[in-house]
């Protein structure tokens, strides 16, 4: 089980990015949050097993609305009672 924060980069605002998150996060049992930043970046908090996370991060990629062009991410202490993952 491991928890990160991102910092995500790109064309991510207005795109449907937090919504998709939502639903990826929720089909594959994570945990966390998503919000849009003001300077046009998105920051998303994700916990669970380490293949569901890389498995999200695939498939969230394959969004032909979504642009990635850099993610930085930090990995976090888990937060044991964490239940599902939020739209902010």
């Amino acid at each position: 089980m491991k928890r990160y924060n991102m910092i995500f980069k790109g064309r991510v605002q207005g795109v449907g990015f937090r919504y998709k998150s939502y639903l990826l996060a929720n089909e594959l049992g994570l945990t966390g949050d998503v919000n849009n930043l003001y300077d046009g970046d998105v920051e998303l908090n994700i916990q669970g097993d380490r293949e569901k996370i890389d498995l999200f991060l695939e498939k969230l990629a394959m969004d032909r609305f979504i642009r990635i062009d850099d993610i930085e991410i930090k990995e976090k202490e888990l937060i044991n009672n964490e239940e599902k993952f939020k739209l902010s």
